[in-house]
């Protein structure tokens, strides 16, 4: 740290006590005090050096006093600036240092110790110190405005406007890149550079060149800051046209390093030093602070340093606007959340819920509003989505399972009401959801979970399912589970058989395509690729073949199943002495019945293309009814009645 020697007799001062003699052989005319501490010195060195103390000096003679004693409690820095202050004025060697600079010039200023009591009075030095030696460092700038965020010494600071240079000095620092000047390596101790930028060793260039400084480099200094003065210096940093991301990075390690709980589950940053954490008002403060500086921006920070904070703030109670602005900052990046982050306690004294499923609900909402302002997503085809297997993961979808594995979390609290957990669902549209498996895994989890549901309840319940979006596996597992009501089980069973006839037709037109496709191999290709594709296109349809012998006798199965459960709903029927579960023997008219006794809720056209497809199949080409003999026999078992 650099500084300035002043002075040049030896130190005569001595402290007994609370009290500091000057031993120059003369006796004491005059006592200081200052706070608790007691001066006993001469009136003339003090009076030929300060306007404040000549005047005290003559109010006290005229008086009459003897003893002429002085109190000065009111000075910038207290007894230890005074205690220099002194020492300037006896001529006694000392130092000033970028620590004591800006205590010194207050207490210069509040003395009234200018040129007109003597030359090169210590006005005048300690501005020359500050100016050519302090604002040209950023270490001593530092220093220096740490030491103006003493209340005592800040007022008097801002009158002399040095909060205003320090803050200068370090902005225009920051903002500059410190690859083109050398520092901060010099200042933070690195190796000596010749004007080439070659590190010197020994004085002597050894040809290397030093290492780029990130820019990042100065974020644990400025966190030495108090708040106040950390956010003026924000502000004249972006000012200067400091990027946004860097002035978020800023902010984020400083409130890491005041906010405890923000590192509760990993370690500090490096290079930060552990402090006692302030009091729960002033995390609150701090963190309302925060929000207010941080850009309204994506990106700008990690979304889980943003769920730290939404978390802090929901225990300490910060004010509902800085909640609710966090809640947003996180729904503009919900996509790169993770389960782990939603899962936020409720801290509410009603604790109604284990986990605040309200705060996410919003998070969610606005997620989705923000989707469909910028265009959203297209919705997707299930059938492609089988085609070609798993959807691609959009920003919309990712929020869509990250969503269906929260309900499937939160589902077994026992309180966790039905149109709460309904409306969480309903927050995301249909066409953020490819698949709906998620969804009904949460909804098997909650009416396990609560099952004293009514039926009529249960039912709702699964209307937020569309059954046309369920994989094969879970319209299997769905088709056999007790907890879903009747209605839905039909409906479910009805619409794996819809999926299994479309998956059967799409076997037969991949099979004429690999047909067509080996043809035109054999035809293009020499006599030893022909033999290796002709076996690739071989084991292929054998596999194609396994497949859909096995969706067969699936088809064969569910087709039993329906049976039985027909004949069990015409003798309900009958039973309660209704007419519309007649016994028609017909199958077209069968599925009539319950197509409008049940509700299904199915597109007529899905049907037709299924058919035109299996005709497609039965019309095309006559190679493939010669090459499979037996494959015949297998369409007319599989062919729907009517």
């Amino acid at each position: 740290m650099a500084c300035m020697k002043l002075g040049s007799k030896a130190d005569a001062f001595q402290k007994q006590g609370q009290a500091w003699f000057c031993t120059t052989g003369l006796p004491s005319d005059i006592v200081v005090e200052v706070e608790d501490m007691s001066f006993h010195l001469h009136k003339f060195p003090l009076l030929s050096r300060s306007g404040v103390m000549e005047r005290l000096i003559a109010d006290a003679s005229e008086k009459g006093d003897t003893n002429c004693t002085i109190s000065l409690n009111d000075i910038p820095g207290g007894a230890k600036t005074f205690e220099l202050v002194a020492k300037f004025c006896y001529g006694v060697k000392h130092e000033i240092t970028a620590s004591n600079v800006v205590h010194l010039r207050c207490a210069a200023e509040y003395l009234e110790m200018t040129e007109e009591y003597g030359e090169d009075n210590l006005i005048s030095q300690t501005e020359i110190f500050f100016n050519q030696v302090v604002l040209k460092n950023w270490k001593d700038s530092l220093k220096a405005l740490q030491t103006c965020g003493d209340e005592n010494i800040l007022p008097h600071a801002e009158e002399l406007n040095i909060v205003k240079r320090c803050i200068e000095s370090l902005a225009v620092k920051a903002s500059t890149d410190p690859n083109l000047f050398g520092w901060p390596v010099i200042d933070h101790g690195g190796p000596m550079q010749s004007p080439g930028g070659s590190v010197l060793w020994n004085g002597i260039s050894t040809g290397a060149r030093p290492k780029n400084v990130s820019s990042d480099w100065w974020y644990d200094d400025v966190s030495s800051l108090t708040l106040p003065l950390y956010k003026r210096l924000t502000l004249a940093m972006e000012a200067r046209g400091i990027k946004q991301e860097i002035i978020a990075g800023s902010l984020e390690y400083y409130t890491k390093k005041y906010l405890p709980g923000l590192s509760r589950r990993k370690s500090a940053p490096v290079g930060m030093v552990s402090i006692e954490p302030p009091s729960e008002e002033d995390q609150k403060i701090l963190l309302e602070e925060v929000d207010r500086l941080l850009p309204m921006q994506k990106g700008l920070v990690s979304t889980k340093f943003l769920f730290g904070l939404l978390r802090t703030a929901l225990i300490l109670r910060a004010s509902q606007s800085c909640i609710l602005n966090l809640e947003k900052r996180i729904g503009m990046q919900l996509d790169q959340a993770t389960l782990e982050d939603l899962l936020m306690p409720n801290f509410s004294y009603s604790m109604e819920t284990l986990y605040n499923i309200e705060c996410v609900q919003r998070m969610v909402e606005h997620f989705m509003a923000i989707d469909q302002a910028t265009g959203g997503a297209s919705p997707c085809s299930i059938e492609d989505e089988q085609l070609l297997g798993s959807p691609s993961l959009t920003p919309v979808t990712m929020v869509a399972k990250l969503v269906d594995g929260y309900l499937a979390e939160v589902a077994p609290d026992v309180n966790l009401k039905l149109p709460k957990f309904m409306s969480l669902a309903e927050a995301v549209p249909e066409y953020a959801r490819p698949l709906d498996d998620g969804l009904y895994r949460a909804i098997d989890i909650y009416l396990k979970s609560h099952p004293w549901l009514a039926d009529a309840d249960r039912e709702q319940l699964c209307r937020l399912m569309d059954y046309q979006k369920l994989s094969l596996e879970a319209c299997t597992h769905a088709a056999q589970n007790e907890r879903l009501p009747l209605r839905i089980i039909v409906q479910v069973l009805f619409f794996e058989q819809l999926q299994l006839r479309t998956s059967i037709a799409g076997c037969f037109l991949v099979s004429d395509n690999l047909a067509d496709g080996s043809r035109q191999f054999r035809s293009g290709l020499g006599a030893a690729s022909q033999e290796g594709g002709w076996n690739t296109a071989v084991r292929e349809n054998q596999v194609l073949k396994v497949g859909m012998d096995s969706m067969r006798l699936r088809v064969s199965e569910l087709e039993k199943e329906c049976s039985s459960m027909k004949q069990e709903i015409e003798k309900l029927g009958r039973a309660k002495g209704g007419s519309g579960g007649g016994g028609d023997g017909g199958g077209g008219s069968t599925w009539g019945n319950m197509s409008k006794k049940f509700g299904f809720k199915f597109k007529s056209q899905m049907c037709s293309a299924q058919e035109g497809s299996i005709s497609k199949q039965n019309n095309g080409s006559g190679k493939l009814e010669k090459s499979r003999g037996k494959q015949q026999k297998h369409k007319k078992d599989l062919s729907w009645e009517g």
